[in-house]
């Protein structure tokens, strides 16, 4: 597997490989979990996803990483920090999905609080943002945790998201 890129109290986030195909269908197949998503992914759909993640490592020196609980090495969800265009400006988003399994352990919360630091001491970011669904409560909960504001609405994929937005 590969080294971890943020560690905290309970979770591991590595990069993401072809080998975690399977773990993250676990949550792209979920209707539930993918509720917010165009909808479910298959297999050859999740290789895309990884080979794009991995591209953005390439690319950018970021991307979604492989969340794991730290002490048992088990797959919990994806937690990271992706390019996203915000009204023509390429902007450095933390973006977070959890197998339904988890949800309500605050997993989510303290990966992309674990994200956020990282993003500002390693990388040096001036600010990030987080894109929730408008109709995504506990997705835009786990934005103000991290202390992120909300500051507009947008359209982007289609739908309504929410831009919440933090300074270093």
């Amino acid at each position: 597997m590969s080294t971890p890129v943020i560690c905290t109290e309970r979770l591991v986030l590595r990069k993401m490989e072809k080998e975690d195909v399977h773990n993250l269908l676990e949550i792209f197949s979920d209707p539930e979990a993918m509720k917010y998503y165009p909808s479910t992914k298959d297999e050859k759909e999740t290789m895309n996803w990884i080979e794009w993640t991995i591209g953005n490592y390439e690319k950018h020196g970021v991307g979604l990483w492989i969340v794991e609980e730290k002490e048992s090495g088990k797959f919990l969800g994806q937690c990271g920090i992706v390019p996203q265009e915000v009204d023509g400006m390429t902007e450095m988003e933390i973006g977070y999905l959890f197998a339904r399994r988890v949800w309500g352990k605050g997993y989510a919360t303290e990966a992309a609080l674990g994200c956020k630091n990282y993003g500002f001491e390693q990388l040096q970011l001036s600010k990030l943002v987080s894109l929730p669904d408008v109709n995504n409560f506990p997705s835009r909960k786990v934005a103000e945790r991290i202390g992120m504001t909300l500051i507009k609405t947008i359209p982007k994929w289609g739908k309504e998201v929410c831009v919440y937005s933090v300074s270093k």
